[in-house]
């Protein structure tokens, strides 16, 4: 019997990771301005790799030695998926993906907001993830996606540009600066895509692990040779570092990867729309920023895209919308394997 790393899906689970993601994954914002009185974004995001990926890989080997205790009649094997984990080709995406999602996408963020580019026009080039995905997906991947669901992908970007509309203002930034951003947004869109084609094996804790591991190898070595490392001594950057690396860090990561398991690479992409607007909420209960009524309209139009693309989903396919990602995997698998021996297969719907 093979065991498949998706677990079935079930609404109550995707509802709740869904919600967690979309908060967590807004609380970066809250934790970049807490560290932005402290130290450059370089040394935040630095010292959030390289903790998180230490607290992370401890994790790994107490779990590896404890699986080992339990099998110790297969020396060398860790047990589970952490022994396939391990293997050169699955470490070797899994790292990919890491650099892709974490280094390039957190960096380009980063020194796009050092290099001037204002906040709200960052967040509206990053709406354009789901348009991108969702179109990389339906060729790489096979996702089709419905008129509804392209109708719901544009009105998510009209809602963010509402949400940000007072960010939108022409800034000193130069033209290469934009670059940023629109770099950062590629790079996490290849790495959804990427992640749900290879399927690599592990568990989301333990894919999160090499992720977030090889992401630090790279930030954190490249901010050691522009001489940025050396933390300030503030009570305050060490706040701002634990903030990012529990909530955002593993929270929105580890929720994202999740979601996008179960539910495939676009619907986690498109709950990219809430966060924006999610982000007005953190502000005014960690800063007292007021809430204005164009960012309200703007967080009930993303959360109609939402719906609407969720919907358009179930009705466009209810047959291909109820299996889960592995299984469609395994489907395509046994109808191409059906076809090579000349045999007569059915066709999803």
């Amino acid at each position: 019997m093979t065991t498949h790393p998706f677990p079935s899906r079930s609404a109550p689970v995707d509802a709740a990771a869904a919600t967690a993601f979309v908060i967590f994954w807004s609380s970066g914002f809250v934790g970049a301005r807490l560290g932005a009185d402290h130290s450059g974004p370089d040394t935040l995001l630095a010292w959030r790799l390289g903790l998180a990926a230490i607290i992370l890989l401890a994790w790994f080997a107490f779990r590896a030695h404890r699986a080992g205790q339990r099998q110790p009649s297969k020396a060398g094997e860790t047990g589970g998926t952490a022994h396939h984990v391990l293997r050169p080709r699955v470490l070797a995406q899994h790292a990919t993906v890491g650099i892709l999602a974490h280094a390039l996408f957190l960096g380009g963020v980063f020194a796009g907001a050092s290099a001037g580019v204002p906040t709200g026009t960052a967040a509206l080039i990053a709406a354009l993830q789901p348009l991108v995905v969702a179109n990389v997906a339906s060729v790489l991947l096979g996702q089709r996606i419905s008129t509804m669901q392209r109708l719901a992908l544009w009105l998510g970007v009209a809602g963010v540009g509402l949400v940000v509309a007072d960010d939108l203002h022409v800034a000193s930034a130069s033209w290469w600066a934009y670059l940023l951003p629109l770099g950062s947004m590629l790079a996490l869109s290849a790495g959804t895509v990427l992640d749900r084609r290879w399927r690599p094996a592990g568990s989301t804790v333990e894919a999160l692990t090499i992720h977030i591991s090889a992401a630090a190898l790279l930030v954190v070595g490249g901010t050691a040779v522009f001489g940025e490392l050396a933390p300030p001594a503030t009570p305050g950057f060490w706040w701002a570092v634990a903030w990012v690396t529990v909530l955002s860090g593993f929270g929105g990561y580890g929720a994202y990867f999740t979601v996008a398991r179960r539910r495939g690479a676009t619907h986690v992409s498109i709950l990219l729309y809430l966060t924006p607007p999610t982000t007005l909420v953190w502000a005014w209960i960690m800063f007292g920023e007021g809430l204005a009524l164009r960012g309200a309209l703007g967080f009930a139009i993303c959360a109609a895209a939402v719906y609407m693309f969720t919907t358009g989903a179930s009705r466009s396919s209810p047959a291909l919308a109820r299996r889960t990602p592995d299984a469609r995997a395994r489907g395509g698998r046994a109808r191409r394997g059906g076809r090579a021996r000349g045999g007569r297969t059915a066709t999803l719907t």
